[in-house]
């Protein structure tokens, strides 16, 4: 048996395929005709941006707009002017195209996994990825595909890039298995959204498996076998049978209240990035949406949207959730979001940089479109606005500002709109949860974002594997966190959401009923489970998990007890 770190549930049985990247091999030549080679290199490029845009719209049909960005982002390295204009100063020296993608492709490579950062490493395996495509594009090699594959097909992969998973034939693949990879990187991003089970860091594994070869994967423990025997493999398709039994069951809560045993009212709203993922919240039974994530309207382009385009965008989703909420997420950009137009200078730490509203009060005039964009779509239903990276309460103060000038602007221009949409903060630093109970008193709801909170409380890159072990939601010190900001809201009389990964976890069910949660705002395929989740408690039973969790002192510890918990309440 193999262990890696399971990123994906479920149980994949099925024939080992192994993925192997072709070997690119190329002439190295002088060229004497040097805008010639320049020609055939910016056609491979369109070729490349084509393919990729097609590789990116089929996965945004697939998982989502957020999952799709990842592959678009490849567009927007290789249109990037510090990237191509290198490239072509080398072509203009006498290198061929090839060589001159690749020695540039390898220097900004080594410098960027030189960087400590998880989120610089991560664009070091991106700039990896798009070297092997674009030379392949200039050499007339066909990429990596995985769009024929046999019914039942586990995928085992040193990596699996964005572009191959983007491309694959889902229906026919059960599981994947890489070498490389944990929790937050992007093949488990798009595993989780296209919901196959998945195990990642599996040391060795292409050493051991063959092609061929009959395994199984339990993408919740991260364990896998190879060549299971009779007696192993009756056991996983039981497993099997059994988590798909009980995904088939998740069915009879569609269209049921959001309710604890004792009869408690909660809502369950999703997470979304565009149009697309706003018809997902509908057929996946959610109850609005709790974080529209405006970025990805800024990024793929050369300039900012006008405030009609955003206006319309937001229009159309207060129109489809006809009268549920929908909580609008100002610009957040920066971090790990990088906008090449919008001139975000490079920073030694992008996650304590200029991003979020501290960029949007570097640049009011980007802010102010915005808000007038949501305030006009506030007419068409009930649109809140949600502010992310507060770390202060003059930032809220500022955007309260922004939004009363962009109320008296759409005023004296006869525009309706709503003239007490709600202002809700975003709590995901630190700084925040400790002054939670000031902010409290400036807003009309919290939402809690677990990711960055976690985080920015255990100063660890939440994509480094080796601080990984600090990375937990159950860690004390970011439950007592949770527990204190919720409790700030209470005292204050306002709701408060959670709309981090956090919010989804089953384990975390019964603490965050026992805290006081309002409202879980989760991808819409995790609706279901959580509504099933939230009817196994009542307050006494979730109260005395609680009571019990902040007595101990190490995550394990609770882990341990709360999937304890997790059968005897949930039957599961």
């Amino acid at each position: 048996m193999i262990t890696g770190t399971g990123v994906s549930g479920g149980i994949g049985i099925g024939r080992i395929r192994i993925v192997k990247e072709q070997k690119i091999v190329y002439e190295r030549r002088r060229i004497r005709d040097t805008e010639k080679e320049i020609q055939r290199l910016r056609s491979a490029v369109g070729s490349f941006v084509k393919v990729t845009e097609e590789l990116a719209e089929k996965l945004e049909s697939e998982a989502g707009q957020k999952e799709a960005e990842i592959i678009r982002g490849h567009i927007l390295i290789m249109k990037d002017p510090v990237l191509t204009d290198e490239i072509e100063k080398l072509i203009k020296g006498g290198e061929c195209a090839e060589s001159a993608v690749e020695q540039i492709c390898n220097m900004f490579i080594s410098v960027f996994s030189a960087r400590e950062d998880e989120l610089t490493k991560q664009r070091a395996s991106d700039l990896e990825d798009l070297k092997i495509r674009m030379i392949k594009h200039l050499i007339g090699l066909d990429e990596t595909v995985l769009s024929s594959l046999p019914p039942d097909t586990i995928i085992c992969a040193k990596e699996l890039t964005p572009s191959m998973t983007a491309g694959m034939d889902k229906k026919n693949v059960v599981g994947f298995i890489t070498e490389k990879g944990g929790e937050t990187s992007h093949c488990a991003i798009i595993a989780r959204a296209l919901e196959i089970p998945a195990v990642l860091g599996a040391n060795g594994i292409m050493q051991l498996a063959k092609n061929g070869q009959t395994a199984v994967l339990d993408g919740i423990s991260g364990k896998i076998v190879l060549s299971p025997d009779g007696d192993t493999l009756f056991e996983y398709e039981e497993k099997k049978k059994r988590f798909d039994e009980k995904a088939e069951l998740l069915k009879n809560y569609r269209g049921k209240p959001t309710e604890d045993s004792d009869g408690r009212q909660y809502s369950i709203l999703c997470n979304v990035g565009n149009s697309q993922d706003v018809d997902k919240v509908i057929s996946g039974d959610g109850e609005g949406i709790g974080l529209f994530r405006t970025e990805f309207m800024f990024m793929d382009r050369k300039a900012p949207p006008s405030e009609e385009e955003q206006f319309e965008v937001y229009r159309a989703a207060a129109l489809k959730m006809q009268g549920r909420p929908v909580v609008i997420r100002t610009l957040d950009i920066g971090g790990d979001k990088d906008v090449p137009y919008l001139e975000i200078k490079e920073e030694d730490n992008p996650f304590l940089g200029v991003r979020a509203v501290r960029y949007c009060m570097k640049h009011p005039e980007i802010l102010k479109e915005q808000l007038r964009a949501i305030l006009r779509a506030s007419a068409y239903g009930d649109v809140k606005i949600l502010v992310p990276m507060i770390a202060d309460l003059s930032e809220l103060m500022f955007v309260k500002k922004m939004t009363a000038e962009a109320e008296k602007e759409l005023e004296a221009e006869g525009i309706d709109f709503c003239r007490n949409i709600d202002i809700g903060v975003m709590i995901e630093t630190p700084s925040a949860c400790v002054i939670a109970d000031l902010l409290a008193r400036e807003s009309d709801f919290f939402s809690i974002g677990t990711n960055d909170l976690i985080q920015y409380t255990m100063a660890a890159d939440r994509g480094n594997s080796d601080v990984s072990y600090l990375y937990s939601v159950f860690k004390p010190s970011v439950l007592r966190s949770v527990m204190h900001i919720i409790r700030a809201a209470k005292r204050a009389g306002i709701p408060v959401e959670m709309c981090g990964e956090a919010a989804a976890n089953r384990l975390m069910t019964p603490l965050l009923l026992s805290f006081g949660l309002d409202k879980f705002s989760v991808s819409p395929s995790s609706v279901l489970s959580i509504r099933k989740e939230i009817s196994s408690y009542t307050k006494d039973q979730a109260d005395k998990i609680r009571e019990a969790v902040m007595e101990m002192t190490a995550s394990e510890e609770i882990i341990t007890y709360l999937k304890s918990e997790l059968d005897k309440y949930a039957d599961d």
